[in-house]
């Protein structure tokens, strides 16, 4: 998973850093709430670790800044020095989710995160994931589309699961290549739109399957599920603007004024 953390701390933001890569997530640094804004305009991050105190902008106006401006709700941490009540409830009531006080404790803090990623994407730790008509076997890296098994690599598989678990949210290219290409893989890199293109035709990433995978120029690329009543609605409308068959005598061409 990938994990932001904002902390204007050299000793804490490295603490920081250790426990969460050491847990298997990949961590980025930020030393304010606006290089973290900035980032988030074409950046996606699984988690988001907000030290309260930063040079900028106060805990609570960084995580409401977040949480007006991101169409998702990625999951969100705050970590006070002292056990305020007041801060505690104020970071609540901006809207993040969890709360720690610092001395953070390595122990504490892995099993908040893993908590929090467990509550706000389940589907990682079940056995088999549906998705309408697809579905996700994960121990055996298999995926069936209409239970008719669709053979894909590992990258592919990955880059798959990866875009179903985020149902809805926008994805940077630098997040997805990171799956497919590998961490600290060009953004830039043709080898995604290839994945992605491959993907898109062996899954039939489309309305009639109810769900649509969208590429946002230099972004990135979304995966939106597709109601039945929008997919009925656009036939619908396709249907009523087909031409009619022409009745014996008439034609299409007006008539000269």
């Amino acid at each position: 998973m990938r994990i932001a953390v904002v902390d204007d701390e050299p000793a804490s933001l490295d603490f920081l850093h250790r426990t969460i890569t050491q847990e298997g997530h990949e961590c980025f640094g930020f030393t304010t709430g606006l290089d973290l804004l900035r980032t988030l305009r074409h950046h996606s991050f699984d988690l988001l670790v907000i030290d309260w105190t930063l040079p900028d902008l106060t805990g609570a106006e960084l995580i409401r800044m977040i949480r007006n401006g991101l169409p998702s709700t990625v999951p969100i941490i705050f970590i006070t020095t002292g056990e305020s009540d007041a801060d505690m409830v104020e970071g609540l009531g901006a809207g993040a989710d969890d709360h720690l006080c610092r001395p953070v404790r390595t122990g504490e803090l892995a099993a908040r995160m893993q908590a929090l990623l467990r509550r706000t994407y389940p589907q990682l730790t079940e056995a088999e994931l549906h998705f309408g008509v697809y579905t996700f076997m994960p121990r055996r890296r298999q995926l069936t589309v209409r239970d008719t098994l669709v053979p894909l690599t590992n990258r592919e598989f990955e880059l798959a699961l990866l875009l179903f678990r985020n149902l809805g949210r926008l994805l940077s290219r630098e997040h997805l290549c990171g799956t497919v290409v590998g961490p600290g893989a060009e953004a830039t890199s043709r080898s995604l739109d290839t994945h992605v293109s491959r993907l898109r035709h062996k899954l039939d990433l489309r309305p009639h399957n109810g769900y649509l995978l969208s590429a946002i120029y230099r972004m990135g690329y979304r995966l939106d599920a597709i109601e039945e009543r929008a997919v009925g609605a656009a036939a619908d409308t396709t249907a009523a603007g087909a031409e009619r068959p022409l009745l014996p005598g008439r034609s299409r061409t007006p008539p000269a004024a």
